[in-house]
């Protein structure tokens, strides 16, 4: 027996050098990475107000900017939150499929339009954000990327609240041109975005901020709309258990839209934000935790309000929502490709000038 417990705590003893040889393995395989920058020592289109330190150098290898993921610069953050929100929401998708067919159920379709748009706006934002330091080209095309993931997931709000959420008396005005509205403002949302960046630093800030800012703010007052008008009525449903989700969500939104369009942090403590802090970081997970408001308030009114939503959407018209929701992808793809090609002609010209 004795000649047992020996040999265990051996193999334990073993394991536990071993375990201790990881992060020195670890740091001799992984390339040495380059050390962050000042603001004053990468291009102009990359600098962000009040962020002094923390930038990565341009035009390194593919590597470098997938493994700076575990490097600190003031990108880190940003990437962590999504990516975070990202894996929160694919667990919950996963918990949704144990109790929801989406497969067999076309009612179901528009929560999944949702939790999908969803997961596709936090993995651009993640891209965005890790990779967009690699050239000014590739900065565009990553940003532009984040700014498709944006728009669907309007048209993946919009969905879900005029499906799920609306009333008989607004469905009666709204029916007919409801999604195809949706469709056209994340559009017009998409490329408002993609032109804001374009313009990074040819216009000023108030007038880059105001095109991507009002036609976001358009879509989701319209989008928004039935959730509104449930809410307005809270006192006369106070027994409906999605209700304070709904709030939630709407509280979320308003607060990370403040601090998506007003870098407080930043502005007050220039400098000290460079790496935690940042407005645009409190956007990201204020954010998230409207999208998960967002998705128990729908599965809440998919499983509460199915007589209703059922009598008011015809047969086959969940079919059509889901065949919109790949127009407005096909849509917002089409404005990427016309402001790549304008933001590429640029840099061309400004290439052949040096």
């Amino acid at each position: 027996m004795a000649t047992i417990v020996m040999e265990k705590i051996g193999r334990v003893f073993i394991s536990l050098q071993q375990i201790r040889q990881v992060p020195r393995m670890l740091t001799e395989a992984a390339p040495s990475m380059p050390g962050t920058l000042r603001d004053n020592e990468v291009p102009h289109y990359f600098r962000e107000r009040y962020i002094c330190t923390g930038y990565r150098p341009l035009d390194q290898n593919w590597r470098y900017y997938f493994l700076s993921i575990f490097q600190r610069h003031n990108e880190t953050i940003n990437v962590w939150t999504h990516l975070l929100a990202f894996l929160v929401i694919l667990v919950k998708l996963g918990q949704l499929t144990e109790t929801v067919d989406f497969v067999h159920d076309p009612h179901s379709w528009p929560l999944l339009i949702l939790i999908l748009s969803s997961l596709i706006y936090s993995a651009f934002s993640v891209v965005a954000h890790l990779l967009g330091s690699k050239s000014e080209l590739y900065h565009h095309v990553f940003f532009f990327l984040d700014y498709v993931g944006v728009a669907q997931y309007q048209y993946g709000s919009a969905i879900v609240h005029f499906y799920y959420a609306v009333d008989e008396s607004l469905h009666r005005y709204v029916h007919g041109i409801f999604m195809p509205l949706a469709t056209v403002l994340s559009c017009l949302s998409c490329l408002g975005c993609c032109y804001g960046k374009f313009c990074n630093h040819s216009l000023p800030t108030w007038v880059r901020k105001v095109g991507q800012v009002v036609p976001s703010a358009l879509a989701y007052m319209w989008d928004s709309s039935p959730v509104a008008k449930r809410l307005m009525f809270w006192s006369t449903t106070s027994n409906d258990p999605a209700l304070i989700f709904h709030f939630g969500q709407v509280a979320f939104f308003l607060s990370c839209a403040f601090f998506f369009t007003c870098p407080l942090l930043e502005r007050c403590l220039p400098g000290r934000c460079d790496f935690v802090g940042q407005s645009h970081q409190i956007f990201h997970v204020l954010l998230s935790c409207c999208t998960l408001c967002q998705i128990h308030a729908s599965h809440l009114d998919y499983v509460g309000r199915r007589e209703l939503y059922s009598r008011l959407h015809r047969s086959g018209e969940a079919a059509l929502f889901a065949g919109l929701y790949a127009v407005t992808l096909v849509g917002c793809a089409l404005i990427v490709v016309f402001m790549l090609r304008k933001a590429k002609k640029v840099i061309d010209c400004k290439a052949k000038s040096k």
